[in-house]
């Protein structure tokens, strides 16, 4: 039955890396700088152009762009689902508690130094399958605050132009982004999450409100074991919240850029914050904020290294074309702006 869990477990995390890998792949090709993949190219930058970036010419199977609340909206709902289910999980069954010390030195006299070590090995073992699930536990909350956060300032800050249209293709990916990044931050214990879940539901229908067992609210026990968690962990919350403060800010110049609704439909020069660097900072610190969660998550998970290699191929390759119109509207355009990386690109 465990080793079925495991291959179960295994198969959600392979269908994810291939989803990624997947998305992120015609992107790359698209950006190789080669007449041979120009017309590849063209379809690509198709399929993703938005808002400012479509022509009028090319709106045929889109969609208007203010759905973008349907991305964020989606993701509340999801991520914030995984957060609970998986929190509780590992509250209920992976307490990080210090074992006895005395235990393994009375096992080692009663059963030779041969038990000791695979009490050892176990016990490591179990350590370290505990701290897996708070450690998804936390990178969980940082995608939670990342989701609430665009949810605000897509119904608050931003104010879409009524003809601001997308791809339809664009807009189905960003359903698949917001579903499957949250799923990526606790992919392998995800099965175990659901069982957990659905368990419990069942338990309550069969026995009711009345006859559940009741327990007291810890809230130490609750946050405890994230205050436990590896230094690595905290560089890079630190990583995320640093490129979380500044795509707030920028998407703040963005949207005072159209308090008057009577102009929605004109452009001006974005100032301020690191809009002075590149063209499109926003999208420079969402690729630092899912860095943070590639060193919080201890650089190990590859499913987490392929939803960064997305993150980083899709907003660069976004982030050229917006650069480049940028320059094409704006005769007056700063000339030592960059399209996402500062200095480089």
């Amino acid at each position: 039955m465990v080793e079925s869990n495991q291959a179960s477990a295994m198969v959600v995390v392979w269908l994810l890396r291939a989803g990624w890998i997947a998305a992120t792949l015609p992107i790359v090709i698209a950006s190789v700088p080669s007449s041979k993949f120009s017309a590849f190219h063209d379809l690509v930058l198709w399929f993703g152009r938005r808002g400012k970036t479509m022509e009028s010419s090319s709106k045929k199977l889109s969609v208007p762009q203010k759905l973008f609340c349907h991305f964020y909206i989606l993701a509340v709902i999801w991520t914030t689902f995984l957060l609970v289910a998986t929190w509780l999980y590992a509250y209920k069954t992976a307490p990080i508690v210090s074992e006895p010390v005395l235990y393994s030195s009375i096992a080692s006299q009663l059963t030779g130094v041969s038990h000791e070590l695979s009490v050892h090995k176990s016990h490591l073992s179990l350590r370290g399958y505990k701290y897996g699930i708070w450690k998804s536990v936390f990178l969980l909350f940082l995608m939670e605050t990342q989701v609430l956060r665009r949810l605000f300032e897509g119904i608050y800050v931003f104010k879409y132009s009524p003809s601001a249209r997308m791809h339809i293709v664009g807009y189905l990916t960003g359903l698949f982004f917001y579903t499957a990044a949250p799923l990526s931050l606790c992919s392998t214990y995800a099965l175990e999450v659901f069982e957990f879940v659905t368990n419990m539901s069942a338990e309550f229908v069969v026995k009711g409100k009345d006859r559940m067992q009741v327990t007291e609210y810890d809230l130490w026990g609750h946050l405890n074991p994230l205050i436990h968690l590896k230094w690595y962990v905290w560089i890079g919350a630190a990583f995320f919240s640093w490129g979380w403060i500044h795509q707030r800010r920028c998407h703040a110049i963005l949207g005072s850029l159209r308090e008057n609704n009577q102009k929605v439909n004109d452009y001006t020069i974005p100032h301020g914050d690191w809009f002075e660097y590149v063209s499109s900072p926003h999208y420079l610190a969402e690729i630092v904020m899912y860095g943070g969660l590639v060193i919080a998550s201890g650089f190990s998970d590859i499913t987490v290294w392929l939803l960064f290699g997305f993150v980083v191929a899709n907003l660069s390759f976004t982030a050229a074309e917006t650069h480049r119109w940028y320059i094409r509207k704006f005769d007056s355009y700063p000339r030592n702006r960059c399209a996402i990386i500062p200095f480089v690109y």
